[in-house]
């Protein structure tokens, strides 16, 4: 062939890819859970769909208690960061997959306050839910991921968590996902059925744990597919 023939076949090849469908946004707000999970399912999902997430330059590993950059806390802290991005236009993935929770059931080991009570954790994720559907953001709910009273309270020494808390709470954000129709996936259930002994510490998971997490994940949000495609 020659390479007069061969250009135009080049260029046309060039043009339909500029026109194909990207792939679908997901963006992922969560706890220190997340975060170990995360590469995981970044590598499941790559070539499905472009994944990014509420991040930082490692400020959030160094203590995964103390919830800061990619760390996305308790419930407040994820409205507020959500009402900080809502403004930006370019910030508009195809589903937006959320978690918040352990940090929302921190107690004070003197007082035993909870961090986020009860009422104001369902206005936080009524507040959060209604905040993406104005900017036509599909919202994923991820279940907390559970806590052992024993295990967690004599490891940590800075806060405490209790088992009750957390099903109350999974319960709260049940029950406000499924008002909306929001799709919930329970890794809670998942994680619990893979036994204790994959703990690490309080709360976190060896990394067979979190591949099996994150290999769950991808499952579901693979039957989210296909969505409407967004040009280029």
């Amino acid at each position: 062939m020659k390479l007069s023939q061969i250009i135009p076949i080049v260029l046309l090849a060039y043009l339909l890819l500029g026109a194909a469908p990207s792939l679908p946004k997901l963006y992922v707000i969560g706890d220190s859970i997340s975060m170990r999970y995360g590469p995981f399912l970044e590598k499941y999902v790559q070539g499905v769909w472009q994944y990014d997430r509420k991040s930082d330059d490692g400020q959030a590993a160094k203590n995964l208690d103390v919830p800061v950059g990619a760390n996305g806390g308790d419930s407040r802290m994820v409205l507020e960061y959500l009402k900080l991005k809502a403004p930006d236009k370019s910030f508009q993935p195809d589903v937006l997959l959320l978690n918040c929770g352990l940090h929302d059931i921190k107690r004070n080991p003197e007082t035993n306050a909870i961090q986020v009570d009860s009422a104001s954790y369902r206005k936080n994720l009524e507040a959060i839910y209604q905040l993406l559907h104005k900017r036509n953001i599909r919202l994923v709910w991820m279940r907390t991921t559970s806590v052992e009273d024993e295990r967690h309270n004599t490891r940590s020494k800075a806060f405490k968590r209790y088992a009750r808390d957390l099903d109350a709470y999974n319960a709260i954000a049940d029950d406000v996902m499924r008002k909306h129709g929001v799709s919930i996936i329970d890794l809670y259930t998942f994680t619990r059925s893979l036994g204790s002994e994959h703990f690490v510490d309080h709360v976190h998971y060896d990394d067979s744990a979190m591949q099996l997490q994150a290999g769950y994940i991808a499952g579901f949000l693979q039957g989210l597919l296909p969505l409407t495609p967004k040009r280029k």
